[in-house]
């Protein structure tokens, strides 16, 4: 099984490398910084372990869709801290979740499964899609997902009813119904400030990235 490793730390490729290089019939074929990188060295492997938080700021769900082009299985190893791009990843096509928080050897395990066709342990991925489970789900409708994401990100409510083909008393209906659920949640949201925080704690809206 020939396995690679995307990553921009340098010491957690060499983690990876060597914890798999100690299992029967893996072969590491290479690593790179970027998923660029990867392709520039025209490197394939049959699983990729991808990080999806890189220096390059690239698209954790384009650089999925790029890997499994290449028809490449991937696994993300992830410090968990951005519920969205997770969420985004897994829309993509990831074949699994593993925390850099969690043993190594989960990892490793995942790798093999993953490239025997196996189901990958799911463990670390429900974590990593609710990296906080005091936070209950509000259960916001698809519509109304797309209401907050919009309106939390800074929209007015018209500009909200112009993106999505609806009108501006429809819009504050939805807010007013978000609202509410998040009150039942026991998760109130009261301001704009207030819902952009759930928007990011349920994955509707990436985290805000530190400076470099």
């Amino acid at each position: 099984m020939r396995v690679g490793m995307i990553d921009d730390h340098e010491s957690v490729s060499v983690g990876v490398r060597s914890a798999l290089a100690h299992e029967p019939g893996c072969d590491v074929v290479g690593t790179a910084r970027t998923v660029t990188e990867w392709e520039e060295r025209d490197l394939d492997a049959d699983v990729v372990v991808l990080d999806l938080s890189l220096a390059d700021r690239s698209e954790p769900a384009e650089n999925v869709r790029t890997l499994r082009a290449r028809g490449s299985q991937v696994l993300v190893y992830t410090a968990g801290d951005d519920a969205h791009a997770i969420r985004q990843a897994a829309r993509a096509g990831v074949v699994g979740v593993v925390l850099k928080t969690a043993p190594l050897r989960e990892l490793v395990a995942a790798v093999l499964a993953a490239g025997s066709g196996q189901p990958v342990p799911t463990v670390s991925w429900a974590a990593a899609l609710d990296a906080d489970p005091g936070l209950d789900s509000a259960g916001l409708s698809p519509r109304e997902a797309e209401v907050l994401a919009l309106y939390a990100a800074g929209e007015k409510t018209v500009r909200v009813a112009r993106e999505l083909g609806i009108s501006e008393h429809t819009v504050i209906e939805h807010l007013r119904s978000i609202r509410a659920k998040y009150e039942r949640a026991g998760r109130s949201a009261p301001t704009k400030v207030d819902l952009y925080q759930r928007a990011v704690e349920d994955g509707f809206l990436p985290a805000p990235r530190r400076r470099q």
